[in-house]
Formats: C-alpha cells, structure tokens, sequence
C-alpha cells in the first residue's frame, strides 16, 4: 500500500505536519524556500541584523527521512500536485499548507536565506540612519515593529497612522489600555482614525525624507515608512478550481476535522483554510496537531476522530521589544489577560527560537 503524503508549503503548520508524518510516511514537502521561516523573528532580526540568523531552519535539518521538492505547485488534484516545473507529484495524503504573504520586512521577499539576510541588513542600515519612521498599520506586525524599533532606538520618532478607529478590535479592554500605556511610555504616536490621502512618494524601507497628508488634512513628515498591513492568502494555484472552490478571501472550505471539504483524504491547515479566526503562527500548529492524528489514523487502518474547533474569543501574545506586551490567552473561565512579563517569558524573549531549535534543529 502506498504511503504517500504530499504538504504544499513548509511554513508553520505544512512544516509541523511534515515532520511528525515522516517515519511513519513517505513524506514529500513542495516549497520553493530554502528554508522554514519563523517569521515572528523577523522585525527583530531587521532592527538587529546579528540575530537574523535565529530564523532561518534548513529544511535539510527539518526531513531527516522525507523528500523535499524547492519548487512550486501551479495546480492541485484529487491525485496529486503539478509543479512549476511541470512536475507531477502523486500522492495518496494531501496537505494544503501554502499559508499568506505579507509585506517586507515582516515576511522575507527571497526565497534564499542568503538573499534574505542580505536584505535585512540593508533595511537596517537604511532605518539606522532615519530619524522619524512611519508605519502603515496599526495591527500587531505595525505595533512589533515598532516596538522592535524602540528597543535599538529609543530616540526615534516613531509613528503608527491607520484608518481604524479602534486598536485591537475584539479583545478585552485591559489589554488594549494596557497597550496604549505601553506604546506611551515607549514614545511611540499612535494616530487611529487616520488615513492617507496619498502613499509616500518614496520607496518602502528607504531613507528618504517626505511628507504626507492624512485624509483629515494633516501632514506628517518622515525619514522612512514601512507598510505593516495587506495579508493576502497563497491559494493562486488552487484557481483553477480542479479541487476546490476559494472563497472571497481566496480560503479553502475545511470541515472541522481540517479536511477539504468533499474529501477524506485532502487536508488544509494555517492561513489558507476558513476557519473563523485570526490568522496566527499559533492556531497554525494546532492545525497541524490535528491533520497529523487523522493521517495517521488512516495510515493505521483506523477511523480518524480528531477535530479542531476556534475560540470563541481572540487570542494574541504580542511583544514589544523583548520585555514588553500584551497578551491574551485562553482559560478555563474565558480570556486571561496576560501581562507583560507572561509575554515576555513566552514570547518576546526569543520569539520561539528555542521551540523551533527543539523542532527542527539548528538554524543556519
């Protein structure tokens, strides 16, 4: 009987379900990456380019009896995978892993490590020479940033500007007050409720002095932006509907045991799937704890029985700087608040380095 399980994607759930699958599967991991990317890191590793390396996870040291495949999948099937390479990778188990793409620095733009780290460095030097930084977005990858930030540099004028009126929509009142007090005390200007009436006229992560007017009619001068929202899901090679009909959002349709729906032997974990929750590192891997049971259920002859169901509430650990944030956190009697300290011991420290070195081994 043939045992093999295709994962598209090596980020954090396709990585999770790879490696607990591999001794007792064929594994084949499809990602045109060199490495697994725990991009939680990778603010940190722009404002400290000597940490960069704490990211980066050969895959090499991730498979020790799987099979990797750098490339990319164009199209999927009930029987398996085409690559860009034309490729055809048959499998009796499919994984649909391929996750979101967000704006630099926040996730890597090359898929080299070496290229990767050499833009890092870059971007450092250009934001050590700036003064006044703008951030796009008021979300958690904005308010880590400028945390980060903070931490090297405590004398930069930082600002954050986003068209939303509230800051961490969903969660409980004595974590968002607890966050302004924070971003307060570090100096950082927050600036909800405003939009751009136009984006800067200079590039994205390049010092470059401008100034730009919020649709309020107010200007903001800056040495150098950076744009901290625009997530958008990795699901183009699903477009040909041949598996699967997206939704709006460009989301695959999952039951609640993570298979796509209509069939038992195609699963899908992290960003891609609809399930009703925020897009985070965290359910990502729980996802993965619940495909790698039901696959190997099957592999066993045995009827597979674990499910995943969301919180009914938001959940987020969002550090700022190693030793500050906020957190909110699930308990028996409903959202825990979570303060800094708890962020900091669980988080911010390391920002799960010491996890993924457990996981996966070194990084580079």
């Amino acid at each position: 009987m043939s045992r093999t399980v295709a994962v598209i994607g090596g980020g954090y759930g396709g990585a999770a379900v790879a490696k607990a699958l591999e001794s007792e599967a064929d594994v084949v991991l499809i990602d045109p990456r060199e490495a697994f990317v725990n991009a939680a890191a990778s603010l940190r590793a722009l404002t400290r380019p000597d940490w960069a390396g704490n990211m980066f996870f050969p895959f090499e040291t991730l498979l020790t009896k799987g099979t990797l495949i750098r490339d990319r999948a164009v199209s999927v099937d009930t029987g398996g995978v085409t690559l860009a390479s034309g490729e055809r990778v048959a499998a009796d188990y499919l994984v649909l892993a391929t996750g979101s793409s967000y704006a630099y620095p926040a996730k890597p733009a090359s898929d080299s490590i070496g290229a990767a780290m050499d833009d890092l460095r870059r971007t450092h030097k250009e934001l050590r020479q700036a003064d006044k930084v703008l951030i796009l977005g008021a979300g958690p990858v904005g308010l880590e940033l400028a945390g980060e930030i903070k931490e090297v540099w405590p004398d930069k004028h930082v600002t954050i500007a986003d068209p939303a009126e509230e800051l961490l929509p969903g969660f409980q009142p004595e974590v968002v007050e607890d966050l302004r007090g924070q971003l307060d005390a570090l100096g950082v200007e927050l600036r909800l409720g405003t939009g751009l009436a136009a984006p800067p006229n200079t590039e994205t992560g390049r010092a470059d002095a401008f100034t730009v007017t919020t649709t309020g009619g107010d200007q903001i001068t800056a040495d150098i932006w950076f744009r901290a929202y625009g997530k958008r899901t990795n699901s183009d090679y699903l477009a040909d509907g041949r598996l699967t009909t997206l939704n709006a959002q460009g989301q695959v349709p999952v039951t609640e045991s993570l298979n796509v729906k209509g069939y038992d032997h195609v699963y899908a974990v992290g960003d891609i799937t609809d399930v009703a929750e925020a897009k985070m590192a965290g359910y990502a891997m729980q996802h993965a704890e619940v495909v790698a049971t039901n696959i190997s259920a099957r592999l066993n002859g045995e009827e597979p029985t674990a499910t995943y169901q969301p919180l009914p509430f938001p959940m987020i650990l969002l550090p700022l700087g190693p030793n500050g944030g906020v957190g909110q956190l699930p308990s028996p009697d409903g959202p825990f608040v979570a303060p800094a300290s708890m962020v900091s011991e669980y988080k911010g420290t390391d920002l799960f380095t010491a996890r993924f070195i457990e996981q996966f081994g070194p990084t580079v």
